[in-house]
């Protein structure tokens, strides 16, 4: 089983960039897809980025593609959400997820992002 902690949210003002880090614990890490999504307040949770296991394959909701770049590191269990040109409507909060099937089944507990305007 993998545990997900994630790590670098914050306040920041448009323009500006963050770097978000999702820590893995657990041997079986490499065989995941990992994925970031996102809820406002107030607003489901939505689909951000995801990344293959072998970190191959990226694919990205079309409001933060060109801004966001999804990466991992298989050998320091980590999975990371590059994150520029942030805009107000990024507030939320984010999570990291892994599934090893077509459903993501592992969730961290979230980290508050916060631009302002």
């Amino acid at each position: 089983q993998v545990q997900l902690v994630e790590s670098g949210g914050g306040l920041v003002q448009a323009g500006d960039s963050l770097r978000l880090s999702c820590a893995a614990s657990g041997r079986t890490f490499s065989i995941y897809n990992m994925g970031w999504f996102r809820q406002a307040p107030g607003k489901e949770r939505e689909f951000v980025a995801e990344i293959t296991w072998r970190g191959d394959t990226t694919s990205y909701a079309e409001s933060v593609k060109g801004r966001f770049t999804i990466s991992r590191d298989n050998a320091k269990n980590m999975v990371s959400l590059q994150m520029n040109s942030l805009k107000p409507e990024d507030t939320a909060v984010y999570y990291c997820a892994a599934r090893s099937s077509s459903t993501y089944s592992l969730w961290g507990q979230g980290t508050q992002v916060t631009v302002s305007s």
